[in-house]
């Protein structure tokens, strides 16, 4: 008898173990050299991004460079906060802006996977406040605003959103005025104080920039995405995304807003002041990530997150929508989101975009090193990121500068990440 009731005890024990939330562990580190990479050249990384710091030009920084699933190179520099004289740990939690998109545009895919919407529907068929929108008409007159307002020519899809071709922007087309007196210019959205919803029906209301389909324009798209992830999935945006993505992925430390215990690792915000050097911007607005008021789920904006975060994000991506023995996506629909969906509206030479991303399409267009295929983003705060998966190769560069009139910290990164490849994948 006490056998069996030990025996049922474990059980318990185990079954309810099952329930915990999992405890995020450290990515695999392997030596730079076992995945065709250089030590000696990773290390160029280190002096130019401590150059930066020395010469004023960034205030912290954390660059990640991962390769056959495996990170080969993790550094921090500079300071996390220069009032306190904290350094920058290489877990240093960041705002990552518009690379929110990328968490809100699998969000989406996971929703199409699941046979809850289809990406050819309109975005009306779920908020009925973009049944019928309108466009913003340049119009050359000395009297009146400046412009028509038409009724748009079609319906804007979900499609449209995840590509930016739906004509919504930030509130600084032609119709600024209106955007102003209705408070919706700008993405920072976190220190609103109604759901996003709220502002996405009203944003509804107002004239966008463009006919759906004709321009590629950046804006309020995946915000949008984010109000409709909620009302498909009847959960919060937030509950969803860590429900589904960054619970599954352990990114323990990527969240709409900072736990109050972790705000030691918050970053400062630093910008490019008129010496051009980084100064220290302060925005009271800022304090809304940690004091609140934690209503207004961004999905074009709003989250925080590390280095090694955000890289689990990626790897899952980059290995075809798995990443430590958890299925996100079907490979098939990385493999959409990841090509070209709008042809010449995106005008990088030899880039498309695809479903909330750049995407490589002739190398040599632009004169970056990369591969065709490779995909990425990055966000208002300076930080970018990249996925090639021809190379397997996953890179993040985290820092924290806006304004950052005229660095070049994040195309130096880059370059210095490919040259220290000393075996291409591709060519194998």
């Amino acid at each position: 008898m006490r056998r069996n009731k030990s025996l049922r005890f474990f059980i318990s024990a185990f079954i309810a173990a099952l329930s915990l939330p999992m405890f995020a562990a450290d990515l695999p580190k392997v030596r730079p050299e076992v995945v065709g990479l250089s030590t000696e050249r990773l290390g160029r990384i280190g002096e130019v991004m401590q150059k930066y710091v020395d010469e004023g030009r960034l205030g912290g920084v954390v660059t990640l460079v991962a390769r056959d699933g495996k990170v080969a190179y993790l550094q921090a520099f500079g300071k996390l906060d220069p009032t306190t004289g904290a350094v920058m740990p290489t877990d240093g939690i960041f705002r990552i802006a518009s690379q929110t998109k990328a968490l809100t545009s699998v969000a989406v895919m996971i929703l199409f996977e699941e046979g809850k919407l289809l990406l050819g529907d309109p975005i009306s068929k779920y908020i009925p406040e973009f049944k019928a929108t309108t466009v913003a008409v340049p119009e050359a007159s000395k009297k009146g605003p400046g412009y028509k307002i038409v009724p748009a020519k079609r319906t804007i899809t979900i499609r449209d959103l995840l590509t930016h071709s739906a004509g919504i922007s930030y509130g600084d087309g032609p119709a600024k005025d209106l955007y102003k007196a209705a408070g919706l210019q700008g993405w920072f959205l976190a220190d609103r104080t109604e759901p996003v919803g709220f502002y996405m029906k009203k944003l509804a209301s107002l004239p966008f920039d463009a006919q759906p389909g004709e321009k590629w324009v950046y804006g309020y798209n995946a915000d949008i995405l984010g109000y409709l992830v909620e009302v498909v999935s009847g959960m919060s945006l937030a509950d969803f995304v860590k429900t589904r993505i960054t619970g599954p992925l352990s990114m323990a430390d990527t969240s709409f807003f900072l736990p109050e215990e972790k705000a030691g690792r918050l970053s400062a915000v630093y910008g490019i002041g008129k010496s051009g050097q980084a100064e220290i911007v302060a925005d009271p607005k800022e304090l809304a990530y940690v004091k609140g008021p934690r209503t207004c789920y961004a999905g074009g904006a709003g989250l925080l997150s590390t280095a090694e975060d955000y890289a689990r994000f990626l790897l899952m991506l980059q290995s075809g929508g798995e990443w430590g023995g958890v299925h996100i996506l079907s490979p098939k629909s990385v493999e959409l989101m990841t090509a070209d969906h709008v042809g010449n509206l995106y005008g990088n030479a030899g880039q498309g975009f695809g479903l909330g991303f750049w995407v490589t399409k002739e190398l040599g267009r632009n004169g970056d090193p990369g591969s065709v295929g490779a995909f990425g983003w990055g966000g208002a705060y300076h930080t970018t990121y990249w996925v090639d998966p021809a190379e397997k190769l996953v890179a993040v560069f985290m820092t924290q500068l806006m304004p950052a009139t005229g660095s070049d910290a994040q195309t130096k990164f880059k370059a210095l990440v490919y040259q220290s490849i000393i075996e291409s994948y591709e060519k194998r």
